[in-house]
């Protein structure tokens, strides 16, 4: 059996369908399992035993593994996703798990400039040490988080940012979906470290500018200094301050180390990565 904790959210539920669409049954984990269950097609929903837990709830977490040989996990990045995923680790392990997929994130390392990066560290050196083979993901960005630019682009607003002439990263979840499955059916072999991006890295003028092409109109960027687009998200935008200086030290992170597309999502899978252009033209209409 395969677990699948964090079923209900963007990675969680591409791997969910990337398995079920080859016939494989899951058990996906979330705190609302009839809500997860009403979202799924008929054929999809045969495949897949929704169980509830809660990443607060060890006892919820161990027994959601129990007969179960192989995890996918993945939890919302926060001020308490090492102290819950570190948890999910071991309760996993004691259920019996023998291979855990994890989605980690870029530059993993104990002196990251990115927080949320020195936090995926500590995660994967323990789980690492918990004895059960480990598959790390390192995703990019997502195509799915431009479609939060939908609105303002849609009003007239710029693409804005703090790159500078940096590129970036782009990498849709249902490619990371569709690696996680092929690790954990076989298809491709269990453990490692994998970088997942696009075929090719974009600056914000670039995505403007491609946006705009596909819109027929101009559509604007404006970058910004950090602390000036700090500013903006938080003001503008609305987010928290912990996620506002998350999104800038991501950013940050481009600048200071530059990006260059892996080729690792198509040898693992057998086909070319998802393209930038190919998604946005996809969902075009969110930005109209």
């Amino acid at each position: 059996m395969i677990v699948i904790l964090g079923a209900s959210g963007a990675t969680g539920g591409a791997t969910l369908r990337s398995l079920t669409a080859v016939g494989v049954p899951v058990r996906a984990v979330t705190r609302d399992p009839a809500r997860l269950a009403a979202g799924l097609d008929p054929a999809t929903r045969r495949l897949v035993r929704a169980v509830a837990a809660d990443a607060d709830d060890p006892r919820s977490l161990r027994a959601a593994c129990q007969d179960a040989r192989q995890l996918f996990l993945t939890m919302a990045n926060g001020p308490r996703q090492v102290e819950r995923e570190l948890c999910a680790v071991d309760q996993a392990v004691a259920a019996g798990v023998e291979h855990i997929v994890k989605i980690s994130a870029p530059a993993a390392e104990p002196d990251s400039p990115v927080a949320v990066s020195r936090g995926h560290h500590r995660i994967e050196q323990h789980l690492r040490a918990s004895g059960v083979t480990a598959s790390v993901l390192r995703p990019y960005a997502f195509m799915q988080k431009l479609l939060l630019l939908g609105p303002g682009v849609a009003a007239g607003a710029p693409v804005v940012g703090s790159l500078g002439a940096a590129r970036r990263n782009y990498v849709d979840c249902r490619d990371v979906g569709d690696v996680a499955a092929a690790l954990l059916t076989g298809r491709a072999p269990a453990g490692g470290t994998h970088p997942l991006t696009g075929g090719r890295a974009y600056g914000n003028p670039e995505l403007a500018a491609l946006l705009g092409e596909l819109l027929g109109r101009p559509v604007p960027c404006l970058d910004l200094p950090p602390a000036a687009f700090r500013a903006h998200l938080v003001g503008r935008g609305g987010l928290p301050d912990w996620l506002a200086a998350h999104v800038v030290e991501i950013q940050r992170l481009a600048v200071l180390r530059p990006e260059v597309p892996d080729d690792t999502a198509e040898r693992l899978t057998g086909r070319p990565a998802r393209t930038l252009e190919a998604f946005l033209r996809e969902h075009l209409a969110a930005f109209r």
